[in-house]
């Protein structure tokens, strides 16, 4: 999407927003479905023989991106939502095959979607554990949360193209 196309969004959304009680956490909750369908949709890109694919000897599989991706959104949306973490029954492995990985993710969200319901802009300031317990405002993992989305789209649409596919927000309209 060009930058222009998405300042003119953000601004729309902005302004529809600025009557509610909770802009900061209505806009996180905003944004979730659409880095949800992307993520879920570069996953599903991906041929299942390549899940196991990096692009140097240093990064982690694409596997272990889908993997890392539902660890962030467990941890941030729990923390944000002052819920626990969901415990699958059967714990998901990099080695765990295409289709059990993008079940999982998609849970992931629903987990994300169903934590972010019990937050609102009134608990911004709420001291919350962080990464390797350190300690921050609620606003913090928000925003963090929408950071990762954006970086772990990134790199997914980067493993795509090394591998000739098209990422998902490339794709031609239809």
């Amino acid at each position: 999407m060009n930058r222009v196309l998405c300042v003119m969004l953000l601004f729309a959304a902005t302004a529809a927003l600025a009557q509610e009680k909770s802009p900061v956490t209505s806009v996180v909750k905003e944004i979730l479905p659409r880095q949800e369908k992307n993520l879920v949709a570069a996953a599903e890109a991906m041929p299942a023989d390549k899940f196991n694919y990096k692009p140097t000897e240093q990064q982690m599989t694409f596997a272990h991106l889908v993997l890392h991706i539902m660890g962030a959104n467990d941890h941030l949306c729990s923390t944000i939502g002052g819920v626990a973490e969901p415990k699958p029954p059967v714990a998901v492995k990099e080695s765990d095959g295409k289709d059990k990985l993008v079940t999982a993710l998609k849970a992931s969200f629903e987990f994300c979607t169903t934590a972010l319901d019990k937050v609102d802009d009134s608990k911004l300031g709420d001291q919350v554990e962080l990464f390797g317990g350190r300690k921050g405002p609620r606003a913090f993992a928000l925003i963090a949360l929408t950071n990762d989305w954006a970086d772990h789209y990134s790199a997914a649409a980067m493993y795509l193209r090394l591998n000739g596919i098209l990422p998902p927000t490339a794709q031609p309209k239809k």
